[in-house]
């Protein structure tokens, strides 16, 4: 049930959601329809003019900053435009959630090991010492979700995974995170645009128009919707 103004522009009005354990969750909204805020309110970079927030049982409201930033190294985020550090290597990248979460891994001398786990669960090879400015796209967002994995997070959350790359390069993607759900058996949200990603990934959907939770359901239900609203959606 959260709330969220900004002068005379509300971002969330009642919104809610659950996320079940293993589940993809898919989320659906225009530009301005609440979702940025909604996802900052998650990890506590905003705060709700109210309603409530639990993550893992514990309520974020409640917890104190140390104890926020346990809860964020449970919770991995692949950031739209893949977010990678360009002065910094592939190897660098990957060590840096490392090193910023040290409570949750200790002080991890050799981290080699770990960096070409999570790249090769991402599919990619000698890319270890190369920088940003090296890799196409797709290795991009692929490096980016290796660095999401590589703190083993319980929650995922997708902001528009697919947004910039090539058709199939986007379905490579979208079967990687299909993949990778299976196998560490995450829990997700997926913010996206694209319907044939909602349609692979999605367990269950909710449409966000205007801060509220307009519709939910799975793909097949709200795909074949007759309420203009959501039709929009599909087209």
């Amino acid at each position: 049930n959260l709330y969220k103004k900004y002068g005379d522009y509300v971002a969330l009005d009642g919104f809610n959601l659950n996320l079940c354990q293993g589940e993809n969750l898919v989320i659906m909204g225009k530009s301005g329809s609440g979702k940025s805020v909604m996802i900052k309110c998650l990890i506590g970079l905003e705060i709700p003019d109210s309603g409530t927030i639990e993550i893992m049982s514990q309520k974020l409201e409640h917890l104190s900053l140390k104890a926020l930033d346990e809860i964020r190294a449970d919770i991995g985020f692949l950031f739209q435009g893949s977010a990678l550090y360009d002065s910094m290597t592939v190897r660098e990248n990957l060590e840096f959630p490392l090193r910023r979460h040290i409570s949750k891994f200790g002080n991890v001398k050799d981290t080699l090991p770990l960096v070409e786990e999570a790249l090769q669960n991402v599919g990619l090879k000698n890319v270890i010492d190369l920088m940003p400015n090296e890799l196409s796209g797709g290795m991009k967002r692929r490096v980016a979700l290796a660095r999401t994995l590589i703190l083993k997070p319980k929650i995922i959350i997708y902001d528009e995974p697919t947004t910039g790359l090539d058709p199939i390069t986007s379905k490579e993607i979208i079967l990687l995170m299909k993949s990778v759900q299976e196998k560490y058996k995450t829990s997700s949200i997926i913010i996206t645009h694209d319907v044939d990603c909602a349609r692979v990934i999605a367990n269950r959907m909710i449409l966000l128009i205007d801060g509220k939770n307009y519709a939910e359901g799975t793909f097949a239900e709200l795909s074949t919707s007759q309420d203009p609203k959501v039709k929009a959606f599909f087209k």
